[in-house]
């Protein structure tokens, strides 16, 4: 998805104006990203464009572990999974039939459970010129969660979609290199007289404190993203945390996951999107890190769902299907990837005491067809452990050992526990995958030879002859009854 052909190139030098509020970025290295006593029910999520689409993806796919979403002209769940990319823009109608019954039916596997949506604030915004994507394709995704999905109430969900605004991020001061509110070109920032950033985080977080339009007082901090992700998924080698001077000292503080839009990368404006948007300005005031992954041009070709073989050019986050076919599943891996930096970030401690060590020994004790049983040792002075399921929070337990029920048949689900006491969460433990198992066994095994089951009528003359080239036409061997099915696999597999 493109905001522009046209991307503005920038010296490799950030200079940055005091008076606008800008945080000078420097020549840095990017070193580990760092962990903060932050409160884990206090996790927030907004995003331009692409950023947009993505940020309804970890909404919907970890909606654990986020209390609101934000999303400035970005398009429904899974829209790209099922059509041509285009369809999805261009302020086109796409219908979200077919992304509510993919989030019901993913519920609790592939995503987190549904219902926890219906606790999140959702906030959108559309300008009515905005012709890349539309106030067309934003209305699906009103429809999609308080509409036709019945995800969130109409009293969680506020859509803004009266400013004249093209495609670009709405605030409400003049930044050096901005445009005005009726160009969308780089770098997609424009004075439309709205404040998007204090509009989305108020409505999610509540009432904050007036933000700070002179110099801030806290840190943009550059961390290595590549421990995160591998190379040739889409993100950058450096991500950018903005840390204000209350959470660097170990206050409780919230976290939000601001996503640039598609030639808003650190690579294509330099740090732009990091100090025009106004996020800062608001977390400087009220406690809030700002965690900004960094996506990244990607000129190679992939094979996509429904698009396509495509490259991405213009560094968007995966809306589409680049890197995979779960790109909006928990498994995706740059939603996975943000999702190990918003861990790192929650894993420092919380109150004034130690948090108990991570749990030991996590096994799996035993799996039925729709169940996994697991066990551990304890953690000193834990009071609860939390367990994960793919990422996200299945179960808060006081034992030592936990059955995840109701999980669909020959399913692999990847788990860790962590330890909790009055001081908080610690770390999680290292992780195990187990799968459930098959839910259609054999009614019936016969022994005989290609001719006889042939003649048996189990098999037809194409497996008869399959079957006689693999074992012999004159050797026993046994068929399995599945269903109304004849295999040779034991388990109900497919014939081999």
């Amino acid at each position: 998805m493109s905001d522009s052909t046209r991307p503005r190139t920038r010296a490799l030098c950030v200079i940055v104006a005091l008076l606008s509020g800008a945080v000078a970025t420097g020549a840095q290295s990017a070193a580990p990203l760092a962990s903060y006593n932050v409160d884990r029910t206090q996790v927030s999520v907004s995003g331009l464009s692409s950023g947009g689409f993505f940020a309804v993806q970890l909404g919907v796919s970890y909606s654990s572990v986020f209390k609101g979403v934000g999303i400035f002209a970005g398009g429904t769940y899974d829209c790209a999974g099922q059509s041509n990319y285009t369809a999805c823009m261009y302020n086109a109608t796409p219908s979200v039939t077919q992304s509510i019954a993919n989030m019901k039916s993913w519920s609790g596997n592939r995503i987190d459970a549904v219902g926890n949506i219906a606790n999140q604030r959702i906030y959108l915004f559309t300008g009515t010129n905005d012709t890349t994507v539309g106030p067309h394709v934003t209305d699906q995704v009103y429809q999609l969660y308080v509409g036709t999905g019945h995800f969130v109430s109409a009293a969680n969900a506020k859509y803004d979609n009266s400013n004249s605004a093209v495609h670009t991020f709405p605030t409400d001061f003049d930044a050096s290199g901005d445009n005005a509110c009726n160009l969308s070109i780089s770098p997609y920032i424009s004075n439309c007289h709205f404040d998007g950033a204090g509009a989305a985080l108020q409505w999610i977080h509540g009432p904050l404190n007036p933000r700070n339009d002179g110099t801030l007082g806290g840190s943009l901090v550059p961390f290595d993203q590549t421990e995160f992700i591998a190379a040739g998924r889409g993100m950058d080698a450096a991500g950018w945390l903005y840390v204000p001077a209350s959470c660097a000292g170990g206050r409780p503080c919230r976290l939000h996951v601001a996503l640039h839009g598609c030639l808003q990368g650190h690579s294509s404006i330099g740090a732009d999107f990091l100090n025009n948007t106004g996020y800062n300005r608001w977390a400087d005031t009220n406690d809030i890190l700002v965690l900004y992954p960094q996506a990244v041009a990607d000129n190679s070709v992939h094979a996509t769902a429904a698009s396509g073989s495509l490259s991405n050019p213009n560094g968007c986050w995966d809306w589409i299907g680049w890197y995979g076919a779960d790109f909006d599943q928990k498994t995706g891996v740059q939603a996975k990837a943000i999702m190990a930096m918003v861990n790192r970030i929650l894993s420092g401690q919380s109150g004034s005491g130690a948090v108990p060590p991570a749990p030991t020994n996590l096994a799996v004790t035993g799996t039925t067809n729709a169940s996994i049983t697991l066990g551990w040792n304890a953690s000193a002075g834990a009071t609860r452990y939390n367990v994960y399921r793919d990422d996200g929070k299945v179960q808060s337990t006081t034992a030592t050992s936990f059955t995840d029920s109701g999980l669909a048949p020959a399913t692999t689900h990847s788990y860790a526990v962590s330890a909790v006491d009055a001081a908080g969460e610690s770390a999680r433990s290292a992780a195990v995958s187990a799968t459930t198992g098959n839910t259609v066994p054999y009614s019936q095994k016969v022994s005989d030879t290609a001719l006889g089951h042939y003649l048996a009528g189990r098999v037809p003359v194409a497996q008869y002859v399959q079957l006689g080239q693999e074992y012999g036409y004159l050797t026993n061997f046994t068929l399995y009854l599945c269903g109304s099915t004849w295999t040779n696999s034991p388990t109900c597999g497919p014939l081999h």
